[in-house]
């Protein structure tokens, strides 16, 4: 990893899991910007411009398949890595969100070893821009 720290976004209307996740981040070394509405989120990815965004499908006010699919259609944001976490986790949801563009899904609860994983191996194999 380079001397640059990198970035997790977390869009996560839950306070308690949206902080469970940016502990787990931050103790793996990576810098966390917690979001808890998905309305501002867009603009706040799009200015920070993360190594990874962490997003929960079950927003109260823009469904999380929203924001990834905008993001997915924004040349800025398009390759950037989007792990969505739901408590849906039915075969057809979790295809559902592969299919609008999530690097990777993870049913809650997530573990700590898992969401590592996953992140680390999001970052460690994204595109150089």
């Amino acid at each position: 990893m380079s001397d640059a720290q990198k970035t997790v976004i977390i869009v996560e209307d839950e306070k308690d899991a949206a902080e469970m996740f940016a502990e787990m981040m931050r103790v793996s070394g990576y810098k966390v910007t917690k979001i808890f509405s998905s309305t501002p989120a867009i603009g706040i990815i799009a200015a920070e411009n993360p190594d990874v965004v962490i997003l929960d499908v079950m927003m109260p006010d823009i469904s999380g398949l929203e924001v990834l699919r905008y993001m997915r259609r924004e040349p800025a944001l398009q390759d950037t890595p989007v792990i969505l976490v739901s408590a849906k986790s039915m075969p057809s949801d979790i295809k559902i969100g592969m299919d609008a563009g999530a690097s990777s899904y993870l049913t809650k609860p997530v573990s700590f070893l898992d969401l590592k994983k996953t992140v680390d191996e999001l970052v460690v194999h994204a595109p150089a821009l």
